[in-house]
């Protein structure tokens, strides 16, 4: 990371170690998407908020991240640049059956028309890759904004009876997370050593986040139904 970190951007970088270690000894403590073999026909639903990349980002990723590694392994599960997103805001996870109703999309609809025209845009600064064990994932630390929205949000869709049913590692510092690849079989030594020499070299630049998209969807988003987006001040 090229910039001074802020103390918010430390606590956020302890919990993205904490994330880490638990991912490297797979004793997750918190919600993950369970594999699947047919990545674009999921039938599972989520009701989430993302923010999708604009297309400088979406290039960098992919000249400097998803063309060597599919290069190394082609089958694994590459995210399409339409559905490469940045998620905001979790509010129900992927499940079949979807654990909502029209009428918690109703209610969902109206706290973020509520919460999130109130809030500003913020900056993401992504600096490593993070692997779980069945996927990847592009992190970054975020400016304080991105906890605030949360907090705002939460307490909003408690009082609206829609509350998130993600599990959480920490509940008061969030970061940005990009899924990048889903992995359709173990990962092999060299992929894996590929995946850590692209992370210790990649470069972004800041991020800005400008915008939210409320969105039922499929974890890879080739089933999705956009229910509304709002701008950040």
């Amino acid at each position: 990371m090229d910039h001074c970190l802020t103390k918010h951007q430390k606590a956020q970088i302890e919990v993205i170690n904490k994330i880490e270690q638990q991912a490297n000894s797979n004793t997750m403590q918190f919600s993950t998407v369970s594999p699947v073999d047919d990545y674009e026909n999921d039938l599972r639903i989520a009701l989430t908020s993302v923010s999708f990349p604009n297309q400088t980002l979406l290039h960098s990723i992919q000249k400097q991240i998803l063309d060597p590694l599919r290069i190394i392994s082609p089958n694994h599960y590459y995210y399409k640049p339409r559905s490469l997103h940045i998620t905001i805001k979790n509010i129900r996870l992927i499940n079949d059956p979807p654990t909502f109703t029209i009428d918690d999309i109703d209610k969902a609809k109206n706290v973020f028309e509520k919460v999130i025209p109130t809030h500003h845009k913020f900056k993401s600064y992504f600096y490593k890759l993070l692997i779980f064990p069945a996927s990847l994932a592009l992190i970054g630390t975020t400016d304080p904004e991105l906890d605030f929205i949360h907090s705002d949000l939460d307490k909003e869709l408690q009082k609206a009876r829609v509350p998130d049913n993600k599990q959480y590692v920490n509940t008061h510092y969030f970061f940005s997370n990009m899924t990048l690849v889903r992995f359709t079989s173990e990962i092999t030594k060299e992929y894996r050593e590929k995946i850590n020499k692209i992370s210790q070299n990649m470069l972004f630049k800041p991020y800005e986040v400008d915008s939210v998209v409320l969105l039922s969807c499929n974890a890879v988003l080739s089933k999705q139904k956009i229910i509304s987006s709002w701008k950040l001040r």
